[in-house]
């Protein structure tokens, strides 16, 4: 008898369905339940540089020159840009020329005061005559010491012609071009230290109360490896006061030193410690799933490339490859913070899931 080839396939379609079924049932899986360990809540937040500087000229003058560019390492002392300074070096060589001419009249002063003591013990001379060579000695004195100072302060104005890095960092901004008019107080470029971060978050005073002091705050920052998606603060800090437009609280996280990723401006998320607030006291706080968090196995978690999953059952006990987002990790389970609910069933060994088809 002769089989038909629509009969074969769809007895090959039944077999491998059966196939499937029979494997789909022998995953083990366990049902996402909410977890009585502390939960938090979310904020937003931004990356900022603890030392973040705007070197603004403090003379006038045409700038000539510009040694960086926004993304460059600068060291301590290196030159940044310079101004036109031939007008301050002219005042510089007259200032040091009236100190020459006044250490010259003082030579003569003193000479001349010497001779008229000699003169005045021999009696050849009297005293008032004494005192005019004192007072003359006295003067040129003082013009020596006020020309010197002069002097100084020409060859300090000088230097600010120069403009250096006050510190080793990177140069975020230049807004100015060669040619420009520099002007006291005009902004040259922006300077910040890489190594030196914080990120700030804006939390309702409502939230504020609620907060744990004991575990330390997680920053989430978009972009980072996947391999190291948590960052902890090494400091915290609640600024003491309210700001009066949104009614919220500062709060200040210090990042781990040396971050080559991480660039003030960059969006952040602050997840902090929250004890479980009653909704009608604190409605502006929202934690993360919840009241509690959700926890699943760390072995249950699919990571492809830069995607992270789970492989979530349907209701036929199908496995189904889903994106979460994931929070803390606590033991050798970790926290879902987003893309899975309580009650779900979710596949605890990922490379038997991802061959039922």
């Amino acid at each position: 008898m002769k089989i038909k080839p629509i009969a074969v396939i769809c007895a090959l379609a039944s077999a491998l369905t059966v196939g499937a079924g029979a494997v789909a049932g022998e995953l083990a899986s366990v049902v996402v339940e909410p977890s009585a360990a502390v939960s938090s809540a979310s904020f937003d937040a931004v990356v900022q540089a603890v030392r973040q500087t705007v070197v603004a000229a403090q003379v006038p003058g045409t700038i000539v020159e510009i040694a960086v560019h926004a993304g460059d390492a600068v060291r301590a002392g290196q030159v940044l840009i310079r101004i036109d300074a031939r007008a301050a070096e002219q005042s510089v060589a007259a200032s040091e020329a009236q100190a020459q001419a006044a250490r010259v009249s003082l030579d003569v002063a003193t000479q001349e005061f010497e001779r008229q003591q000699q003169l005045y013990q021999k009696s050849y001379i009297s005293l008032a005559a004494l005192e005019r060579a004192q007072a003359q000695f006295q003067t040129a004195q003082a013009q020596v010491t006020a020309q010197l100072a002069q002097a100084a302060v020409a060859r300090t104005e000088s230097g600010f012609f120069v403009v250096k890095a006050p510190y080793a960092g990177v140069v975020a901004d230049v807004p100015v071009s060669v040619g420009d008019m520099a002007m006291p107080g005009r902004a040259l470029l922006t300077l910040y230290d890489p190594t030196l971060l914080r990120v700030s978050a804006a939390v309702p005073q409502s939230a504020i109360s609620v907060l744990l002091s004991g575990p330390a705050p997680r920053i989430e920052v978009p972009g980072l490896s996947s391999d190291h998606p948590w960052l902890f603060a090494t400091r915290s800090q609640v600024l003491p006061s309210v700001d009066p437009a949104t009614h919220t609280v500062e709060i200040r996280m210090e990042l781990p030193h040396n971050m080559p990723k991480v660039v003030p401006g960059m969006f952040a998320r602050v997840w902090l410690p929250i004890a479980r607030p009653s909704p009608a006291l604190y409605p502006s706080v929202r934690p993360a799933a919840g009241i509690a968090p959700l926890l699943v196995p760390s072995r249950a978690v699919v990571r492809r490339a830069e995607m992270t999953g789970l492989y979530v059952l349907d209701d036929n006990g199908r496995p189904l490859l889903r994106q979460v987002r994931l929070g803390q990790e606590i033991d050798d389970q970790v926290e879902i913070l987003a893309g899975l609910s309580a009650g779900e069933r979710v596949a605890l060994d990922p490379r038997s899931a991802a061959r039922v088809r």
